[in-house]
């Protein structure tokens, strides 16, 4: 299970984590690419819940700023917060920044990106949690 798949389950334990993926959502389409053929779009993710209540729930929540810290979000989830941890997650969302790895931006980047994703694969997240 990839790690990203890892922290969704222990979100929504009852949903597959073998069908997340951990890419990000497609853009939008701009005007220039009306013309294109049309490709049938996938089905929309089926809705799993509010993940802010669902966090906020957990054991622990309150001495945690998950809403803005990875580390915090990980350690909720109980689940490896290490910088190596975080350089696997910031692999597998295919990471192209030149910040440096374990920084401030490198880690709001990250924690932006978990909640975009969630959010893609059919998790209610707040707007100024995801990108």
């Amino acid at each position: 299970m990839s790690f990203f798949g890892k922290i969704f389950s222990k979100i929504f334990p009852s949903a597959n984590a073998a069908e997340v993926v951990a890419a990000p959502p497609a853009p939008a389409a701009s005007a220039s690419t009306a013309s294109a053929p049309a490709v049938p779009a996938p089905p929309p993710p089926i809705p799993l819940g509010d993940v802010a209540p669902i966090l906020d729930a957990m054991p622990g929540a309150s001495a945690l700023n998950w809403r803005t810290s990875i580390v915090d979000l990980l350690k909720l989830l109980g689940l490896d917060s290490s910088l190596a941890a975080r350089k696997e997650l910031a692999t597998e969302f295919t990471y192209s920044g030149s910040d440096e790895p374990g920084s401030a931006a490198w880690n709001i980047w990250l924690h932006r990106q978990v909640m975009s994703r969630i959010a893609a694969n059919g998790g209610t997240v707040p707007p100024e949690l995801r990108d």
